[in-house]
């Protein structure tokens, strides 16, 4: 790593228009190889038992980022003067005796959960009872046409299934194509034997663990039920062959005649949780500037420990800690570690910084959501937002920015990587297109909500989401280049006289993916 007064003549003039070289120079020398080993040691710990959402553990983390953000001199950018955000989780569980599927035709049959009916994890569970007639499709699925030209608004929509060793595949693409006609549920109809059926009942009572703001912001969405029986119970209660629509060729659709289906699922609460993000801001400099915010984000959970309760994390031999150390306590290193080094610049950067350590991204980006939703400063005043996740593995010379060909930060930080040699480290475009990582980290809650983001992701590797993602893996020397990257990258954006802006086409396509 290349140090002396020679960096000066590296730096940007949106840099130097605002802080001297020599504090820019004290700043980014803070962060080293050391530093990120020793915090990516800390969070990725034994003890912290995987920080699943939520957990101790997961609490024990938050303390130890707001801890370092205080150290720092930033101000509490949380709830109640504090740097915590903490949002509702809910610990759940069907209540097979008060949920029942109803078959009303030529004769009334009633169905119970766990009994004859089997409901599908693909979906949130319906918060009001859902009744209509019901469409049978039959046939390969059809892209072109998955719906066979039926009419099915307020209907169900019947697929008939046809099992595997490994289970009974969902046409996602027919039921997306039926919500989107304003179908109100999918009732797939299968041949799974009797082993397999007794295995998928037995989830049926496994406790969830879900949103809270979610669950409640539910009663205001479209509704749609997803339950599976099986061929016998469709054959006496809806009165067709699923045997022979099976061997179809073609794909058709039939309207039962006199045939209603109605589905209530009731959920009993077993306990309301919560879990954190942390957020830390440095108040900008600038008069006017200031009341713009730039966004460092990374997530601090992963997917804890393997157990019974716990299918995400399996134990190899008497390893059982999935310990999260590139997934993501490299990013939430990163978070760190810049917002150490920004602190240290005088005067502060013009723009406002936030640096926000969130939870629940395992679980489905969920503390980014929250904040996206529950914003604790205004998101229209938010102009981009940095995310680090996985940034310490991989290439010694390489870092994928995916959301580079989206806006005009991708041309910004090519800029700040051509005019910073010494960091040898090349951002490269987004090489797994067909992964949709652009829509898999906590990013993308800022996105759809119309800022422009930047992804710093290293990729995945055999560790990932494996017990073997430790600390000894990581290499913290290249993971000091790309923060230095991205001080130097945040800097630039926050004394920018203007703040980023999205390519036009970009941000139509990726807010209406949002269903914004």
């Amino acid at each position: 790593m290349r140090r002396g007064s020679h960096v000066w003549l590296t730096l940007l003039p949106g840099a130097l228009a605002a802080q001297t070289a020599a504090s820019v120079q004290h700043a980014v020398s803070s962060i080293v190889p050391g530093d990120i080993h020793r915090r990516i040691a800390i969070i990725a710990d034994d003890s912290m038992r995987g920080r699943n959402t939520p957990s101790p553990e997961l609490e024990k983390v938050a303390a130890y980022v707001a801890g370092e953000f205080k150290h720092f001199g930033l101000r509490p950018g949380g709830d109640s003067g504090g740097f915590l955000q903490r949002y509702g989780i809910l610990r759940e569980q069907l209540d097979t005796a008060a949920s029942a599927l109803v078959i009303a035709g030529r004769t009334t049959v009633t169905l119970q959960p766990g009994v004859e009916v089997n409901v599908l994890p693909f979906a949130p569970l319906p918060r009001r009872e859902l009744s209509g007639p019901v469409v049978v499709l039959a046939g390969p699925a059809d892209s072109a046409n998955p719906l066979a030209g039926a009419d099915v608004r307020g209907a169900w929509v019947a697929l008939i299934a046809t099992a595997t060793p490994r289970g009974v595949p969902f046409d996602g693409v027919t039921a997306q194509a039926a919500v989107e006609a304003g179908a109100i549920g999918a009732l797939l109809v299968s041949d799974r034997p009797d082993a397999q059926w007794q295995s998928r009942l037995a989830h049926l009572t496994t406790p969830s663990v879900v949103l809270a703001w979610r669950e409640v912001a539910r009663d205001t969405l479209p509704q749609f039920g997803l339950v599976e029986v099986r061929d016998a119970t469709a054959a006496s209660a809806l009165g067709i062959d699923p045997a022979a629509l099976r061997s179809q060729q073609t794909r058709t659709a039939r309207r039962l005649q006199e045939t209603t289906v109605t589905f209530r699922a009731r959920q009993r609460v077993l306990e309301r949780l919560s879990a954190p993000n942390v957020i830390g801001v440095l108040e900008g400099s600038d008069p006017k500037l200031k009341q713009e915010y730039e966004f460092f984000t990374g997530h601090m959970d992963h997917i804890g420990v393997a157990g019974p309760g716990n299918p995400s994390c399996r134990a190899v031999g008497a390893d059982s800690i999935c310990n999260g150390a590139d997934d993501d306590g490299s990013g939430t290193t990163a978070v760190i570690e810049a917002a150490q080094a920004l602190s240290q610049l005088t005067p502060h950067p013009k723009r406002s910084l936030v640096f926000m350590t969130v939870s629940g991204e395992e679980k489905g980006l969920w503390g980014s959501e929250y904040f996206a939703e529950h914003p604790t400063v205004p998101l229209a005043n938010i102009v981009a937002d940095l995310n680090s996740d996985m940034v310490g593995r991989n290439w010694k010379d390489t870092i994928a920015v995916i959301g580079k060909e989206h806006s005009d930060l991708g041309r910004t930080l090519n800029r700040v990587a051509a005019a910073h040699p010494e960091l040898r480290m090349t951002p490269i475009d987004d090489i797994w297109p067909q992964e949709n990582f652009y829509f898999r980290s906590d990013h993308y809650n800022f996105a759809r909500k119309g800022v422009p983001i930047l992804f710093f992701f290293n990729g995945t590797h055999p560790d990932y989401h494996q017990v073997s993602d430790e600390v000894a893996k990581i290499d913290a020397e290249k993971e000091s280049r790309i923060v230095k990257l991205v001080f130097y990258l945040g800097l630039e954006i926050a004394n920018a006289p203007e703040r980023p802006k999205w390519n036009p086409e970009s941000y139509r396509r990726i807010v209406q993916a949002a269903g914004n």
